[in-house]
């Protein structure tokens, strides 16, 4: 048997890169997905995907910065399917830049999308997983999240906060059945990567993957495949932690 049938799947930042991969993923593996994100084509386009592919998945749009739509989107999610199994919290945003050139609007863009998106996310998942039973949360932190470096310092900041949010969590709620993990990718090639550093092949690409002890960049898919393993049964001892998906860059 597949390791999710019968589960019911939310996947913030669901349109694309990563969030679209795991969907997929979770989808394969007999899971009911609900896909989430700011862009309604794009969500649209990956429940077809699903569908085509023989799962079942359903799109509600939300922008995990405000409130009450995170809190919409999980009761749509538990009025279309009945129940909640499993949380990933992948939507979020980057910024680079000198730290003396950060303003108050990058900042707050950067820390509602990263942090009050993950934490709000919980606030409402959270509740629905106990009454299912029990669950699991996986949030998209980085490793941004675990070391310093130039000229990222509001995402640095944030990824860290995610961090914390984390363990925080996976302690509140280790004896209630609900397990908290995340998973900390380096640089994946996604739409984020070609924004950072103007895509694969460009030099800065080139020169990122070289960063890289394993000489190149990783795949969503492949974030995805730990993803679902913290997200399974295989995990059910494993909270609060952070699973890096880096190519051994923390290794360094």
């Amino acid at each position: 048997m597949a390791r999710f049938t019968g589960k019911v799947v939310l996947v913030t930042g669901g349109t694309s890169g990563i969030g679209k991969a795991a969907a997929l993923a979770f989808a394969r593996e007999g899971a009911r997905v609900v896909v989430s994100g700011r862009r309604e084509p794009e969500g649209l386009a990956v429940v077809e995907e699903v569908k085509k592919a023989g799962g079942e998945a359903h799109f509600v749009r939300a922008d995990v910065t405000k409130e009450a739509e995170v809190k919409n989107l999980v009761a749509q999610a538990v009025a279309r399917y009945g129940r909640l199994d499993v949380a990933f919290n992948n939507a979020g945003v980057e910024w680079t830049g000198p730290i003396t050139e950060v303003t108050e609007a990058d900042y707050r863009k950067v820390f509602d999308a990263n942090v009050w998106g993950v934490l709000a996310a919980m606030k409402y998942e959270i509740p629905e997983l106990l009454r299912a039973g029990g669950g699991a949360v996986v949030n998209t932190s980085s490793i941004a999240g675990h070391v310093g470096m130039a000229n990222v310092s509001v995402y640095i900041a944030a990824k860290h906060a995610v961090e914390g949010l984390t363990k925080t969590a996976a302690l509140e709620y280790a004896k209630q059945g609900v397990r908290v993990n995340a998973v900390a990718p380096a640089a994946i090639v996604t739409d984020m990567i070609d924004r950072f550093v103007g895509g694969e092949d460009s030099d800065g690409g080139r020169g990122l993957a070289a960063m890289h002890p394993v000489g190149r960049m990783g795949r969503p898919e492949e974030v995805a495949a730990a993803v679902l393993y913290l997200a399974s049964d295989e995990a059910k001892f494993t909270t609060g932690v952070s699973l890096p998906v880096d190519g051994g860059w923390l290794a360094q």
